[in-house]
């Protein structure tokens, strides 16, 4: 659990200034669950450039209430919490000092956005606030004002988790529980899942990841980890001590995620998807008459395929598929063996290539325009998919035929500036997996929204 806070103070001699407002969202890592935001009677003078920066003068502040009166509140919405601010040093030891001044230690522990940008999002020209969450197409209302600048600390927050690939804050987060709080019960662990598509990761006592997976529903998968018999569920029950999720709304973006963040954090139980997850391929080439010919085979790493599938039996069905689609021959697809003609064409579903009697160039344009739908190499495009929420869309950016990683915005304009779009993106491997997760996908979802991305 997080909360996230923005404070405005009086300005002044360090460890001198008061707290003239204060924001606070307590945030589960995908919702906010509470919050508090108020005025605060600082009991002392507004330094004249706070005036001008914030707006907030001393008239209006007469009737806030003090810092004393707020106390309690802060204690109980910041509770077992993580402090997550933009430069949360400071904002730290302003709280510290006024519960000093109360005479009342105030202990958490933090997590500074500056330096999570810093690491997740490197190369940017600034790291303030205002010029990063304008940089990542955040939008930002009321900027210099406490509830402003922390709602746009939580969808910064927001975006820093889903770029987290190696789940650094979630495996910290876990750590940090309270022992009392991470709970060894199973049926508790359930209840508190959602019913949503996501990745999920499963704990140990010490904080570490020990099995990533991903399901379109994450509350009844843990339910199967939990309940079922097989050895690896009985190990994973004996040593789980909290579940995290993050829920992408997509499913190609959970497909993504789990293969990245496996091979990324290598969990103790997740020894299958280490390796490669397709095991067929359709490959093309060109006969002795000029006709392109298509073949379902196993797949290899020195030939470029132009999709792949996970069995051979599902090649054999896609073949089935495309031959009747595209009007091709069974002969030249290798779904009918034979010396002569094929069957198609005896029942007049064939133009003839496999005896010649179809030109190769005529044959050949339908070929084609099958490899362009489903390969996408050299295209530069975006793929358009649902989001985390109703308002939200998830994006995949393909450049020269090369996966670069995926995203979630709700504003046009952050897909429509490609320096946006790029600030946007959560950087993953370009291999032989993601490209068969995002071909199957396409095949299987034909309604999925794809832009061509124009040269800039």
């Amino acid at each position: 659990m997080y909360a996230i806070l923005d404070i405005e103070t009086t300005g002044g001699k360090y460890n001198e200034e008061g707290i003239t407002e204060i924001a606070i969202y307590r945030f589960d890592g995908h919702k906010i669950t509470d919050q508090f935001i108020s005025l605060v009677n600082p009991e002392r003078e507004i330094q004249p450039f706070v005036v001008n920066l914030t707006g907030i003068n001393s008239n209006m502040l007469k009737n806030a209430p003090k810092f004393y009166e707020v106390a309690k509140r802060i204690v109980e919405i910041t509770e077992d919490c993580i402090i997550v601010a933009h430069n949360s040093s400071f904002d730290y030891r302003i709280l510290k000092t006024e519960f000093k001044r109360l005479g009342f230690p105030f202990k958490r522990k933090t997590l500074c956005t500056v330096e999570l940008s810093q690491q997740l999002i490197p190369d940017m020209e600034s790291y303030s606030l205002g010029k990063l969450t304008r940089a990542l197409g955040i939008p930002v209302s009321d900027r210099h004002r406490a509830n402003g600048d922390a709602m746009a600390t939580v969808k910064l927050f927001k975006m820093l988790l889903n770029k987290d690939l190696e789940k650094v804050i979630i495996k910290n987060a876990v750590k940090i529980e309270k022992k009392s709080k991470l709970s060894s019960n199973l049926k508790e662990i359930i209840e508190e899942l959602p019913s949503v598509t996501g990745v999920y990761y499963i704990h140990n006592d010490k904080g570490e990841i020990i099995y990533i997976g991903k399901s379109n529903n994450i509350k009844k998968r843990i339910t199967q980890h939990f309940t079922g018999t097989s050895s690896k569920s009985k190990k994973i029950q004996a040593l789980v001590s909290a579940v995290t999720y993050e829920k992408t709304g997509s499913e190609l973006a959970a497909l993504l995620k789990e293969s990245e963040e496996v091979k990324k954090n290598k969990p103790i139980f997740n020894r299958a998807l280490r390796r490669t997850i397709f095991t067929h391929a359709l490959y093309n080439f060109t006969d002795k008459n000029g006709y392109i010919n298509l073949k379902i085979d196993k797949a290899y790493g020195d030939k470029q395929p132009i999709t792949t599938f996970s069995t051979r039996a599902s090649g054999k069905h896609f073949m089935s598929k495309v031959v009747e689609d595209y009007g091709l021959c069974q002969k030249l697809t290798g779904l009918y063996t034979t010396k002569t003609s094929c069957f198609n064409y005896g029942v007049k579903e064939c133009f003839g290539a496999c005896i010649n009697e179809e030109s190769s160039e005529n044959y050949n344009k339908r070929v084609n325009s099958l490899i362009a739908k489903y390969s996408y190499e050299n295209k530069n495009m975006l793929i358009i998919d649902r989001g985390r929420d109703v308002d939200e869309k998830s994006v995949f950016l393909i450049e020269n035929g090369i996966f670069k990683g995926l995203g979630f915005f709700d504003l046009n304009h952050q897909i429509n500036n490609r320096e946006i779009l790029a600030s946007l993106i959560t950087p993953m491997q370009n291999n032989r997996d993601t490209q068969h997760i995002i071909q199957s996908y396409m095949r299987r979802h034909k309604k999925l929204k794809v832009l061509e991305l124009l040269d800039q």
